[in-house]
């Protein structure tokens, strides 16, 4: 295990190492001067030559990315272009607000696909076969922008019963109640993709659990179904549920950029939103290099589970 551990997390690094060498070259590679914006376009040449000299905009490619690599290893992630103030505050502000959010949609995709993926395999139902398969297909196809836009249509216009956007003013702890009514439209509309691929994967796992001699034989004996659930088919299925979880947490990340937009929701993909608009290079960086950091965390402790549940993957590649 720890052999297995310690060459995920070499292969994490690396990751990042390459992630902040393409992160950074791509940016520079943007049209636009972040020197020339925040000088103003009609700015005269020594104004933005003296701006581009106080960024550290006038070194070379290589000065500039071992001067950021440096700080960021110090984990200083510099000052905001545009807004001004340390990006390491700027983050701190919305990353509780996305987490809450993110949290949420995780603990709702995964409490559904568990219960949409027993039915669908423990109790069939021509019904529910139809109704299930129908409900997956449609949230893989239905993009974010498009399910958050019906949500707020039905559930905030036409039914006014859950607000639009926005989280509570008076904070997430002050009333579960109130809590609930902001993060239901946007989380769930960041967990139905979520859910239908989850749903999908468990349920093809169950279903060749369940056609198992040890699964036929414990039937056959009279074990109840949850029993022969809980204590084999389900666990023999949890390596497949738990990478494809780590997958597509990874991908909640990146929608939540498109539903924090829709639901005016002040996380980290709105930053992301203003920042990208605005050239603010630091603060882009600092939150894609962010993104890729959690998503190859979420990565090693998924395959970390996995060889946990699933001793085949720590015997691989040993003599």
């Amino acid at each position: 295990m720890r052999r297995h551990l310690l060459t995920r997390i070499g292969s994490g690094v690396l990751v990042l190492l390459l992630a902040s060498i393409v992160v950074f070259v791509a940016l520079r590679l943007v049209p636009g001067d972040p020197a020339r914006v925040i000088a103003g376009t009609d700015a005269a040449p020594d104004t933005i030559a003296a701006v581009r000299a106080q960024l550290g905009l006038d070194h070379s490619l290589v000065y500039q990315y071992w001067h950021w690599l440096g700080n960021v290893l110090r984990l200083d992630f510099g000052t905001s272009y545009v807004i001004g103030g340390p990006i390491g505050s700027l983050i701190g502000h919305g990353v509780a607000n996305t987490l809450v959010l993110t949290v949420t949609a995780v603990v709702v995709a995964v409490a559904l696909s568990l219960v949409a993926s027993i039915a669908w395999v423990v109790r069939p139902r021509r019904w529910l076969d139809a109704v299930l398969g129908t409900l997956v297909t449609v949230s893989i196809a239905v993009p974010p922008f498009v399910s958050g836009v019906l949500l707020v249509l039905v559930f905030a216009v036409l039914l006014p019963v859950l607000p639009a956007s926005g989280i509570p003013p008076e904070g997430y702890f002050a009333s579960l109640d109130i809590t609930a009514q902001y993060l239901v439209l946007p989380a769930t509309c960041l967990a139905l993709p979520v859910v239908a691929a989850l749903t999908r994967f468990l349920s093809e796992a169950l279903r060749r659990e369940w056609r198992q001699p040890y699964v036929l034989t414990a039937r056959a004996l009279g074990t109840p179904a949850r029993r022969i659930l809980t204590r084999g088919a389900l666990r023999n299925a949890l390596p497949t549920f738990l990478t494809v979880l780590g997958l597509q947490t990874g991908a909640l990340l990146s929608g939540a950029v498109l539903v924090e937009a829709i639901f005016a929701w002040p996380g980290l993909g709105q930053l992301l939103t203003q920042s990208v608009g605005a050239r603010d290079y630091p603060v882009v960086q600092a939150l894609v290099l962010l993104s890729v950091a959690v998503f190859v965390v979420i990565q090693i402790v998924t395959d970390v589970a996995h060889a946990f549940l699933d001793p085949r993957v720590r015997l691989e590649g040993r003599p």
